[in-house]
């Protein structure tokens, strides 16, 4: 990472999927994870250099409910049924690749019509709940330009669980030596498809906002991008 005093997030491997176009396991992004792991999911590249991964097996939205920025109960599945979706876990003190991700997104979501960007569900799922209560993401989502985005927190175990049922690891947020919390985390975005309500693509760190831009139209559609 640019940063690892600060933040630890797991770099994935999609550029070897890409380069390999062959089948490739992504572990949950935790230290010292098992590669058996049952959170474990397959995902097929393709030949082209596209940033999206189509899952091979897509699977349900997580059983996950939190409390948003207004103090109000959430249910994940409930709240985005039908709509296109995409899902990021994060920490809103991370000095790069989580503001990196929100601000790529919210770029690509503006080259939307009004229509689109209506239907377009964006979830920000804090991994450092402790800090990150719901008043203080209920600012820092404005404040980074991000007002449409659904910002959840709650109690970490609960959010673990959510995130490993869609393949993704985190950590509780730790104390380092220096004084600073590190939280590590999975730095994937998952989206969801309005048709199925299944996760069937997958976007790692690096992502850029052109990428995400190109590949918006076809998510809300529910296409493969």
């Amino acid at each position: 990472m640019r940063n690892p005093r600060t933040s630890r997030t797991l770099r994935n491997s999609l550029a070897a999927v890409v380069a390999a176009a062959a089948v490739l396991t992504l572990s949950a992004c935790s230290s010292g994870s098992d590669p058996s792991d049952d959170g474990v999911l397959q995902v097929t590249g393709t030949q082209e250099p596209k940033a999206a991964t189509v899952l091979d097996r897509p699977y349900p939205k997580p059983n996950l409910v939190l409390t948003d920025t207004r103090g109000k109960k959430y249910d994940l599945r409930e709240e985005t049924k039908g709509k296109p979706t995409l899902v990021f876990f994060g920490y809103t003190h991370c000095p790069d690749v989580c503001p990196t991700t929100m601000n790529d997104i919210a770029i690509a979501e503006k080259t939307l019509s009004q229509a689109d960007q209506d239907k377009l569900q964006v979830v920000f799922v804090t991994t450092d709940p402790e800090r990150d209560t719901p008043e203080e993401l209920g600012k820092w989502l404005p404040s980074a330009g991000h007002k449409s985005f659904v910002g959840l927190s709650g109690d970490f175990a609960t959010i673990q669980a959510g995130a490993k049922q869609m393949g993704i690891g985190i950590d509780p947020a730790s104390k380092e030596k220096d004084g600073s919390v590190v939280s590590m985390h999975g730095a994937q975005v998952v989206a969801f498809s309005p048709k199925t309500d299944e996760g069937y693509v997958l976007y790692g760190e690096g992502t850029t906002a052109d990428q995400f831009a190109e590949d918006l139209p076809k998510l809300i559609r529910g296409e493969k991008p």
